[in-house]
């Protein structure tokens, strides 16, 4: 099984609606880098049946991402904080170049500080 980065990302966001077990092989697998026999001896089942829990977990990510859409937008918010940043680079340099406005460097200081609060 080719190791997916997308269902990396999906368990980080959608992991604790997965059941303990599904938890459990997915961050055996892909955080703790066990390979499936090895999570097979550990847990005293088949090769194939970690493999099948870990094919069903990886499913269901991909269905709760469909049906809730968490990971694209958080990739659009991110997307949108860039462009406002380079919007708010341009503001400054375009206020320094010409009226030197203390009320645009304080509201574009306001806005870079919003917009790193909305990282986090």
């Amino acid at each position: 099984m080719a190791k997916n980065l997308d269902v990396i990302i999906l368990f980080d966001i959608y992991g604790n609606m997965l059941t303990q077990k599904q938890q459990d092989f997915i961050s055996y697998y892909y955080n703790d880098d066990l390979s499936l026999a090895e999570i097979a001896e550990n847990e005293g089942i088949t090769r194939q049946g970690v493999r099948d829990a870990i094919k069903r977990a990886e499913a269901q990510l991909f269905t709760f991402e469909e049906n809730l859409g968490l990971h694209k937008r958080l990739e659009k918010t991110k997307s949108g904080l860039e462009e406002i940043g380079e919007l708010i680079k341009l503001i400054d340099e375009v206020n320094r170049r010409t009226i030197l406005s203390r009320e645009i460097n304080d509201a574009t200081a306001r806005i870079t500080a919003l917009t790193q609060i909305i990282s986090e």
